[in-house]
């Protein structure tokens, strides 16, 4: 695949809204990948590395919601949900397993590319900051560009919150975090999201660095937040 080339998948089995859309894209220099089914994106998905995920919530074969969580057990790229309805609970579902924006039909082309790019540029750069402060100190080995932290050479196996969230306290050892700035730090829209995420987190976090090397530096301060212990 050409690396200077956008590729975005497409899940939309509406022609009066995939194929103008598409064009649109098209039109930016990015390159359409259209699926119809739920079924034919993750096939896809398998066989060819995408920059960019638009999903539509309802589908022939299944349920858009279904098909993210799918998705985010092997991929961890920048997602944006379609969807005909406009519900709150619907936009917190989308964010909480792991969506990176929500947009209401009808909407133009031109939201859905702004959206996009302002995603583009929002992703990399927080988690980039903190990941030069991090990388290679202690036990702890992080590279930005893939997305993955090593613990004393073991490879997590990271989601892109948990990635963010532990990424937050490596670059920040031994320094309580609360709550409400770990949000800030590793969700994209922390106003949608209740704070005891952060702690349903934290405990898959624990589990996985246990896991990988037998141990768990992360520290509870009880009524406050979390710090990460200095080895």
């Amino acid at each position: 695949m050409t690396s200077s080339i956008k590729h975005i998948l497409f899940v939309e089995d509406d022609p009066a809204i995939a194929e103008p859309l598409s064009y649109a894209l098209s039109r930016e220099g990015w390159q359409v990948h259209g699926c119809s089914l739920a079924a034919e994106a993750l096939a896809l998905l398998h066989r060819q590395t995408v920059d960019f995920i638009i999903l539509d919530v309802g589908l022939p074969d299944g349920n858009g919601f279904d098909l993210c969580r799918e998705i985010r057990r092997h991929w961890q790229t920048p997602l944006l949900f379609l969807t005909a309805r406009n519900e709150e609970m619907e936009r917190i579902i989308g964010l909480e397993i792991g969506a990176d924006d929500y947009c209401a039909k009808p909407f133009s082309p031109r939201e859905i590319i702004s959206r996009i790019r302002a995603i583009w540029r929002r992703l990399p750069a927080g988690a980039a900051a903190t990941a030069e402060a991090a990388t290679g100190w202690g036990p702890w080995r992080c590279d930005p560009d893939r997305l993955q932290i090593h613990y004393h050479n073991h490879l997590l196996p990271l989601t892109r919150h948990e990635y963010r969230l532990l990424l937050t306290l490596v670059g920040r050892p031994e320094h309580v975090l609360t709550r409400a700035q770990l949000m800030q730090a590793a969700w994209e829209h922390p106003d949608y999201s209740d704070e005891r995420t952060v702690d349903t987190h934290i405990k898959t976090l624990r589990h996985k660095l246990r896991t990988a090397a037998g141990r768990d530096p992360i520290v509870t301060r009880r009524g406050v937040g979390y710090a990460l212990a200095r080895e």
